[in-house]
C-alpha cells in the first residue's frame, strides 16, 4: 500500500508538471498586437447538438424511456405477487429474462424490420443500428404520413432506446398468462420469436410507415394499445390455450377453482410501479418536448387509469359479491392500457368513458376466460388483449380534435376513423395470431412447452431453478445456494 506521504508527493509531482507544461505553451504564444483591425468573424450556424431544443427533447424522450423501462419491475411484482410463492422465482426469472432477450435480438434485427426503410410490411435495413437513420416521424407518422423519414431530431441511439423499452413491454405481457407451467427456456426462445419475427413485423405496418399507416384514413396508435399491448396479448392468448391451465383449476363439470396469489401486497406495490411507468409510456410517446401534449397525454392518462379502478370495484362487487382487490388492481391498469392509443386525441371526459368502459370489460373479460378454461393466471389476457382492442377502437369513437385535426364518430368525424381502427385491429390480430401460434407450435414439437406434473405440483423453482422464494417459510433451501 503506497503510504499518504508518497502519495502527496506524487500528487504534487503532477501539479508542478501541469503547471510547467501550461506555461511552457503560454510562452511560445505569440504577442497578441496592441491595436489588431480584423474584419468580424461570420457568425457559426448553430450545431444540433447544442439546439436547446434538440437538447430537451433527447432528455425527455431518455428519461421517459427510463421509466418505461422501470416498469418491468411493475410487471415483475404483479405477476408473482398473483401467482403462488412456490413459482415466484420463476416467474421473477421470465420478468428478468424476458428484457435481457429483448435488448439483444432487438438491437440485432428488431429494431431494424421495424424502422427501416424496405416496404409496406417490414424494413430489411439497419440491422444493428448500422445504415442511415431512416426511422419515421413521430407526430406526423402517427397520422400516417410518410413523406419525412426523420423523427423529432432525438438521435437515433435514444430513438432505439425509448423503442426497445416498448418491445420488452410487448413480451412481458406473455410471462403473466403462460405463468406457473411454462418450461423456462421455451419462454426464452419465444421471448426471442416476439423480437425478431412478431413485435416489429406488425409494427412496422403502423409505427414504421408501412401499409395500415399510409392507408387513405390512417390507423392511429399514439403509444401502443395495438403495437404493444394487443400484439403482447394475442401471443399471450396462443401460449395460454397450446399449454392447457394449471392442475386444478377446472373440473370436468366446469367448475372454476380459485387459485389465490400469494402477495396481494406485492402486487399493489406492483400496480402503482406500473402507473408510475406509463407517464413515460403515454406523454413520452410524443417524443418531444412540447409542454401542451405532455400535460394533455398526461392528464388523460391518469384519469383513465382511475376511473378503471373505480369502474372495476363496482363491477367486481356485482359480478363477484365483493370488491376483489386483484380486479380493481386490473381494472386500473385495464383503464391504463385502453388510453394508450387516443390519449393524444381525446378530451378528459373522453378518457374518462374510455376508462370506465375498460374497468367494466375486465372484470367480465376474466370470468369469460376463465368460462372457456383459457386460464390466465394474472389477468393479462383481460387486461392487455380485451382492452388493447378497445383503447383501439375507442380512438375512432372519442377522438376529439385536440391535436392534429383527428376527430371520431361521437365528435363528427365519421365513420372512416372507426372503419380504419377496426381494420388495424383485424389485421395485426390475424398476423400476431397465426405467426405465433407457429412459432408456440415449433417450440412445443422441439422443445417441449410445458413442465411435467410432478414438477408442476412441487413449484417450477424448485424443478426450473432449483431454488425457492421463500426457503425460511417452507423449510427447504437452494439446491444452488451457499451452505
Amino acid at each position: 500500500m503506497i503510504s499518504k506521504k508518497y502519495f502527496h508527493a506524487v500528487l504534487i509531482l503532477l501539479a508542478l508538471t501541469t503547471f510547467s507544461i501550461t506555461g511552457a505553451f503560454a510562452e511560445e504564444a505569440p504577442p497578441v498586437p496592441a491595436v489588431q483591425e480584423a474584419a468580424p468573424a461570420p457568425a457559426a450556424p448553430a450545431s444540433p447538438a447544442w439546439d436547446a431544443k434538440f437538447a430537451a427533447d433527447t432528455v425527455w424522450t431518455l428519461v421517459t424511456a427510463f421509466l418505461v423501462f422501470f416498469m418491468n419491475l411493475g410487471f415483475a411484482m404483479v405477476e408473482s405477487g398473483l401467482c403462488r410463492s412456490k413459482n415466484a422465482v420463476n416467474i421473477l426469472s421470465k420478468n428478468v429474462i424476458v428484457f435481457c432477450v429483448t435488448v439483444v435480438f432487438f438491437w440485432f434485427v428488431g429494431f431494424g424490420i421495424m424502422f427501416s426503410s424496405g416496404n409496406s410490411y417490414f424494413g430489411t435495413t439497419g440491422w444493428m443500428l448500422f445504415g442511415a437513420d431512416n426511422s419515421p416521424a413521430t407526430g406526423d407518422a402517427y397520422k400516417g404520413i410518410f413523406a419525412s423519414l426523420n423523427w423529432t431530431g432525438v438521435p437515433l441511439y435514444a430513438k432505439f432506446i425509448f423503442q426497445l423499452v416498448f418491445a420488452g413491454t410487448a413480451a412481458t405481457i406473455v410471462s403473466g398468462a403462460v405463468a406457473e407451467r411454462i418450461k423456462y427456456f421455451s419462454f426464452f426462445v419465444f421471448s426471442a420469436a416476439m423480437a425478431i419475427v412478431i413485435y416489429p413485423v406488425a409494427g412496422h405496418w403502423i409505427w414504421g410507415g408501412g401499409w395500415l399507416a399510409t392507408m387513405k384514413t390512417p390507423f392511429l396508435d399514439f403509444a401502443g394499445s395495438t403495437v404493444v399491448h394487443s400484439i403482447g396479448g394475442w401471443a399471450a392468448l396462443m401460449g395460454a390455450i397450446l399449454l392447457g391451465p394449471r392442475i386444478g383449476k377446472y373440473t370436468k363439470d366446469g367448475k372454476v377453482n380459485a387459485i389465490p396469489g400469494h402477495d396481494m401486497g406485492m402486487a399493489t406495490l406492483g400496480m402503482f410501479v406500473l402507473w408510475f411507468g406509463w407517464f413515460g409510456f403515454n406523454p413520452g410517446s410524443t417524443m418531444a418536448a412540447d409542454a401542451d401534449a405532455i400535460s394533455r397525454v398526461a392528464i388523460n392518462t391518469c384519469i383513465a387509469g382511475a376511473v378503471g379502478g373505480v369502474a372495476a370495484t363496482f363491477a367486481a362487487y356485482l359480478a363477484l359479491g365483493k370488491p376483489d382487490l386483484s380486479m380493481v388492481l386490473n381494472g386500473i391498469l385495464a383503464g391504463l392500457v385502453a388510453i394508450t392509443a387516443p390519449c393524444n386525441w381525446v378530451t378528459p371526459v373522453g378518457s374518462f368513458i374510455i376508462g370506465l368502459i375498460a374497468g367494466i370489460l375486465v372484470v367480465y373479460a376474466v370470468l369469460f376466460f376463465d368460462k372457456i378454461q383459457v386460464d390466465d393466471p394474472v389477468g393479462a389476457l383481460s387486461v392487455h388483449l380485451v382492452n388493447g382492442v378497445w383503447g383501439t377502437l375507442s380512438l375512432g369513437l372519442f377522438a376529439a380534435n385536440v391535436s392534429g385535426g383527428i376527430t371520431g364518430l361521437f365528435y363528427g368525424g365519421g365513420i372512416a376513423q372507426l372503419i380504419a381502427q377496426i381494420k388495424g385491429v383485424v389485421a395485426v390480430g390475424a398476423y400476431v395470431v397465426v405467426v405465433s401460434l407457429i412459432c408456440w407450435a415449433i417450440i412445443k414439437a422441439v422443445m417441449g412447452l410445458r413442465v411435467g406434473e410432478e414438477e408442476e405440483r412441487e413449484g417450477l423453482d424448485i424443478g426450473e431453478h432449483g431454488m425457492q422464494a421463500y426457503p425460511d417459510f417452507v423449510g427447504t433451501t437452494s439446491t444452488r445456494g451457499i451452505a
